[in-house]
């Protein structure tokens, strides 16, 4: 009994030891039910956190101990709400929350203000905080597959942002006429996304979107609208069109010059008829 505790004791020191030379801790599918302690003795050491993968329910106030945590990946969990202290994480750059049960994100979001990718598709969001528009340096945002019947004003003070992820799931889509859990628009706001090069509203019940999108945002390059109400010939007579169409074609020009493998769906994106 004495060696075999023994072994475990080493091969837990060496665990440690491992992760605080690398910054890294991976415990993928591990079935983990909680958060591992001997993480939050790491406290600075720690870079990079994956959990992925296991039955987590809840994540510790004690994280924001972690204080030089650059990526956190917490997806495909069962976790149902956040610490209202997660916003301590003032170096974190990559959040993945997908497949979780997050109902809500709190506003001690915005704090986190060196975020440059946060996705939380997935999930049983019904809005998103207004705090996020202070997450200046944000370039990914994905929150597909939640319960959304809006995006924040604020969300166009995201000035960073260039890829926008807001598909509702075919379901949802398909229970329209029952329950109403779709966006019906976009704000104003996001035209002073100026950096956004691709937007994603598949399965959502947009009938039109801000007259100066294409005009104000010159870097979009994609638009999916899939299974939206908004027609075609709507999306065709905005104002910069034409120039919007270009940009389309040359970035698939490119990948195409490039012997870059795309699906035909890759090629089909835009507006549904």
């Amino acid at each position: 009994m004495g060696c075999c505790n023994s072994k475990n004791a080493d091969s837990k020191a060496t665990r440690m030891a491992r992760w605080r030379s690398t910054g890294i801790v991976a415990l993928r599918d591990s079935k983990l039910k909680t958060f591992p302690d001997e993480v939050l003795d790491l406290d600075k050491s720690v870079r990079t956190l994956d959990l992925t993968h296991n039955r987590l329910v809840d994540i510790p106030m004690e994280i924001s101990k972690l204080i030089n945590l650059q990526r956190l990946v917490l997806a495909d969990n069962v976790i149902e709400r956040l610490p209202l202290n997660l916003g301590k994480l003032q170096y974190l750059k990559n959040m993945s929350l997908d497949m979780n049960r997050i109902t809500i994100l709190p506003d001690e979001m915005g704090q986190l203000v060196r975020l440059e990718k946060l996705s939380i598709s997935g999930n049983l969001l019904t809005h998103l905080p207004e705090t996020i528009g202070s997450l200046r340096n944000l370039t990914l945002l994905n929150v597909s597959n939640n319960k959304l019947e809006f995006l924040p004003e604020s969300i166009g003070s995201c000035f960073s942002l260039e890829e926008l992820q807001a598909n509702g799931s075919a379901c949802s889509y398909m229970m329209l006429n029952i329950r109403k859990i779709l966006i019906d628009e976009l704000p104003s706001s996001v035209c002073n996304l100026t950096h956004l090069k691709s937007l994603c509203l598949n399965n959502n019940n947009v009938q039109q979107i801000p007259p100066n999108l294409l005009t104000d945002c010159k870097a979009l390059q994609n638009i999916s609208l899939h299974n939206n109400p908004i027609s075609m010939d709507q999306f065709q007579q905005m104002d910069g069109f034409q120039e919007f169409e270009t940009r389309r074609r040359k970035k698939f020009d490119k990948q195409i010059d490039a012997n870059v493998m795309i699906s035909s769906k890759g090629l089909d994106e835009g507006v549904d008829l």
